[in-house]
């Protein structure tokens, strides 16, 4: 992307002398008063789940962030009638928040108790006075029922392809010529990661393959590529979700859930198109029958992406560039090709996009491959899979079993059988952790995407674990090797449930015990996969001779949540992760997500605190103040960088200007916030101030290697992009906090 040019913004307006000579001393003395409270206001700020508290769980936790010392000041918690329904003093000091090396904010805890049903404040009186926005204390239906419905709809705005779903955001049908998509090789990439093919070899190499049918699926995240890599885990939790909660996103969802208390905007008030509950049966649907699609069982070709991101050497602006067309280098070659990623439009102008100045849309020497999109072959036919893809696909397909064996049984035995013959073919030769290379082609990385670095997943024994198990509990549900599918390679239950195991002690002494290990995100799954096999090893009965054994894979699982409490202890918001370390929305669901798998297995109501503070942290219980979630909250995401949220949709949300991107998670605080703009771009903020900046900070003194930035700003990609896998997280959070267990 191009820097976008500074903004100049006017100066003071200068208040001529012969006006001061009149101010008189008392107005004076009250401008000085005046300006006096301003700035302590401005020197701290209450910060609460802004979504609001489940009652009955109490007490609750707000937090107060101050410049100045608030040793003996006291708080009151205001019902919507002005009645104060708790107070006290504030807790002790947490920690401290450096912003700079001359300003640090302390930061103090709020525990109170109030009753459900209602909408609070609170205020806080002392060396400074400062007062909370409103939330809501409810029960767990209430707060989350609608949050829910806003991440469904979500995931249906992100359709591609002739099934989308026309809603607020949504007009035409994007990427149709998918339907009929040339396959490619995986092209050579240089070091800055530029496609590297040399002429006279053609600026994409065939595959030799048939075109093949890759319409629909899900965007990625605010651009329009389609990845195997992070559809794959998205389709997994989905499914997961609808199986273990029907009631919160299966087909028993509350019809119409009412919007939730004290919201700016809900997408169930949207019109036509919201999702009539929060019933997520068909979108886990459309994302396994896109998968299929990009696995061919007859031939054993897995395709794992449509859509080229990256420039070229010799045919577009790399190095060596191009001196055809627009590109200005120096190679001899009448090509100046673009990609999806060097235009901002809506989904439906790519199919006959024509770019200013050429002789007609999709020029051969321009935009072709915008209007042709690529699909990337793996490898060739029958190769052994990449073990990360094969393992989710694995669950994906066995976990679509589960789900369609009695309502579409045809379905359900393609899923089957796909299932094992791709988990058959996972390349366990690879290292865990395997190899991550920065830049250019990385011929021994995983398999996620081209380039490698955009997503640089390298931990795989837990995805195998996960596909292991899904397939024990698959063949499980089918009631004896008589009702499977004739042929089926493998029907013995107990043979997946090994090797889950084996995977699972693999993972524990070659990643957790390393010091590898991650919270519940797309890059380890290992949060999720062992609940799962938990579950399995006691539904087998806890058979010996595993290589984990039910009881060492609840205290493997509750040693991964322990270190994230430990992490908590460190953090003067309490957070299990830090904050710099990037993609922290997703972080801080999945914390949620397996703090309370932890609650559930154990009955601890720690863990249950834990889940409910971790997801505070990404509602508004942080240093910012704000939700990282779409809708949710009342401080949220305007400016996301989006295409079809910054052209079709409102650009103040938070002031109750509709549509959003309702449910979007986006990647929230990181170490960075980065710029750039294209042409076609709304520039949002439209006056460029990065209200968030002055709480930019590291816990404890400031350490600018530490500094953890949000900056809510539509060129910011690592701060307000949202994505389908950062979502994922988020509807199991909710699931869990609404029904307390799985029914599964």
């Amino acid at each position: 992307m191009v820097p976008s040019a500074s903004r100049l913004h006017p100066g003071p307006r200068l208040v001529p002398m012969v006006t001061l000579l009149l101010i008189t001393s008392a107005q004076l003395f009250l401008a000085v008063l005046a300006c006096a409270q301003n700035l302590q206001a401005e020197s701290a700020y209450v910060r609460v789940n802004q979504v609001g508290y489940e009652t009955g769980n109490a007490p609750f936790r707000a937090y107060v962030m101050s410049k100045r010392s608030l040793s003996g000041a006291t708080f009151q918690v205001v019902n919507s009638k002005g009645v104060t329904a708790d107070s006290g003093h504030l807790g002790g000091k947490l920690g401290r928040w450096g912003h700079s090396k001359t300003v640090t904010y302390n930061v103090y805890a709020v525990d109170f108790n109030v009753p459900g049903g209602d909408l609070y404040t609170i205020k806080v009186s002392g060396p400074v006075a400062v007062t909370s926005p409103a939330f809501a204390v409810d029960s767990a239906d209430t707060l989350y029922s609608g949050l829910l419905l806003n991440t469904l709809f979500f995931y249906e705005t992100e359709r591609d392809g002739r099934d989308f779903i026309p809603n607020a955001l949504r007009s035409a049908p994007g990427h149709l010529k998918d339907a009929n998509a040339q396959v490619y090789n995986t092209p050579p990439l240089d070091d800055n990661d530029f496609i590297d093919n040399v002429p006279p070899a053609p600026p994409l190499v065939s595959a030799g393959l048939p075109n093949i049918n890759a319409d629909g699926g899900w965007w990625d995240a605010g651009d329009y590529e389609k990845y195997v890599e992070t559809v794959s885990y998205t389709a997994a939790l989905m499914e997961i979700g609808t199986r273990d909660f029907p009631n919160q996103m299966g087909a028993n969802a509350k019809a119409n859930p009412p919007a939730p208390p004290g919201s700016i905007s809900y997408a169930g008030n949207s019109g036509p198109g919201v999702p009539a509950s929060s019933d997520f049966t068909d979108e886990a649907r459309f994302g396994i029958d896109w998968l299929l699609k990009m696995w061919d069982n007859n031939t054993k070709t897995l395709y794992y992406q449509v859509d080229n991101t990256q420039d070229w050497d010799y045919y577009g602006e790399g190095d060596p560039s191009s001196a055809g067309g627009d590109c200005g280098g120096t190679y001899d070659s009448p090509y100046c090709l673009i990609t999806e990623y060097d235009i901002w439009t809506l989904p439906q102008a790519a199919d006959h996009f024509q770019q200013q100045g050429d002789p007609r849309p999709c020029d051969p020497l321009t935009t072709y491959y915008i209007c042709n999109r690529p699909v990337y072959v793996a490898s060739p036919a029958g190769s052994p899979i990449s073990p990360n893809l094969a393992g989710r696909l694995a669950a994906d397909f066995a976990l679509c079993y589960q789900l369609e064996r009695a309502s579409h049984p045809a379905l359900a035995d393609q899923c089957l059988q796909d299932a094992e013959d791709i988990f058959a073919l996972a390349d366990t030769s690879y290292p865990d952790p395997a190899p991550a290379e920065y830049g250019g082609t990385c011929s021994n990385c995983l398999l996620t995407i081209a380039p490698f670095d955009g997503y640089p997943e390298n931990v795989w024994d837990d995805d195998m674990e996960l596909g292991a198990t899904e397939l024990y509990f698959a063949l499980q549900s089918a009631g004896g090797a008589k009702n499977l599918l004739a042929g089926l390679p493998h029907t013995n239950s107990m043979d997946y449930l090994a090797q889950a195991a084996t995977f699972a002690h693999n993972y524990i002494t070659r990643i957790y015990d390393q010091g590898f290990t991650d919270t519940l995100n797309l890059y380890d799954v290992s949060g999720l996969a062992h609940f799962e096999l938990y579950r399995a090893l006691a539904l087998a009965g806890n058979p010996p001779g595993l290589a984990v054994s039910e009881s060492r894979i609840r205290t493997q699982l509750l040693r991964q949540v322990d270190d994230a409490i430990t992490q908590s202890r460190t953090d003067a918001w309490g957070f299990g992760y830090v904050w710099s370390y990037g993609d922290t929305t997703s972080h801080g669901a999945g914390l949620s997500v397996m703090a309370s798998e932890a609650a559930y297995l154990t009955n601890a109501k720690r863990y249950d605190t834990y889940a409910q503070r971790w997801l505070a942290n990404v509602l508004g219980a942080n240093a910012w103040g704000s939700s990282f979630i779409v809708g949710d909250g009342t401080t949220f995401p305007n400016c996301i960088q989006h295409q079809v949220a910054n052209l079709a949709g409102a650009l103040n949300g938070t002031s109750g200007g509709t549509p959003v991107l309702w449910g979007a998670a986006t990647e929230g605080p990181s170490s960075s916030a980065t710029s750039g703009v294209l042409d076609g771009m709304i520039l949002c903020p439209a006056n460029g101030v990065d209200t968030f900046r002055q709480f930019n900070g590291n816990d404890g003194a400031f350490n600018r290697s530490q500094v953890a930035v949000y900056q809510d700003n539509m060129q910011s990609y690592t701060t307000t992009e949202p994505g389908i896998d950062l979502t994922s997280t988020s509807f199991l959070m909710w699931s869990w906090r609404m029904a307390g267990h799985p029914s599964f």
